[in-house]
């Protein structure tokens, strides 16, 4: 019951966080220059070297969804559905969840625990001290940094994702490139890219903030580092998992 009772009082503490680091982000774009170092170091981190493998896990089920769904389909005489299949599946679904888990297992515990070693050591004591705002100079940077990063690495996805389902079709029923893509295009409708970019930047805007929380709730004790670490990472996942359930509820609600 405590912890029912702890995880309950949290909540506002964390949509109040979330509201004051948007407050910040204004700011961080009039007068943030000094931080601007700091968001492109994280875009750096988790944009540009999480890329390779999250364009590799792409291929990897663009490559399965293919090869286990076009047999299947011309059992049935139904291969034009492996179009909306494709992207269902990798746009729409599993592109922004893999590529949240991939930020997790790197930025989240990366976020939480150099913050939290700031905060052992004074260091956001000191910037406090002479008047710079924690929140703009710290958790904004990282909070626009990885949200732009999940955006981008979600459209990577999509790309090789579908590419790689495109070289198996020509095993099962080679077709020119255009056809292909072009059948892909008109299986693909606005609502699946934007249900495919809100949850992209959803999830990265909750993976941000539950990692600074937990990167800011450490107190004196170096042991605290990792264990913030390990909140933010299990944290994340509940809380991109649950809000993926969400979206794809009230999506598949909207449309039917």
């Amino acid at each position: 019951m405590n912890v029912k009772a702890a995880a309950l009082r949290e909540i506002p503490y964390t949509l109040g966080f979330f509201i004051r680091t948007l407050k910040g982000v204004g700011s961080f774009m009039i007068r943030g220059h000094a931080s601007f170092k700091i968001l492109i170091m994280q875009i750096l981190f988790t944009f540009v070297e999480a890329l390779g493998i999250t364009c590799l896990l792409a291929l990897g089920i663009g490559v399965a969804v293919n090869a286990v769904g076009m047999p299947f389909l011309a059992i049935l005489s139904q291969e034009r559905y492996i179009y909306p299949l494709l992207i269902a599946i990798i746009t729409r679904e599993l592109g922004p969840l893999l590529a949240a888990f991939i930020i997790i297992a790197r930025s989240a515990t990366a976020i939480a625990t150099e913050l939290a070693g700031m905060v052992v050591s004074h260091e956001v004591e000191a910037y406090i001290s002479i008047g710079i705002d924690p929140i703009e100079h710290l958790a904004v940077p990282r909070f626009l940094g990885v949200a732009i990063s999940l955006f981008l690495l979600n459209i990577y996805f999509s790309i090789f994702g579908l590419g790689a389902s495109f070289l198996v079709a020509q095993i099962f029923n080679p077709l020119p490139p255009g056809v292909y893509f072009g059948n892909l295009l008109q299986s693909l409708s606005v609502s699946d890219i934007i249900i495919s970019i809100v949850k992209s930047i959803s999830f990265g805007m909750i993976i941000a903030i539950v990692a600074i929380i937990n990167g800011f709730s450490v107190e004196r004790a170096s042991t605290e580092i990792p264990v913030a670490g390990l909140k933010a990472v299990g944290s994340s996942f509940a809380w991109c998992v649950l809000l993926d359930i969400l979206l794809s509820a009230l999506y598949y609600t909207s449309v039917s």
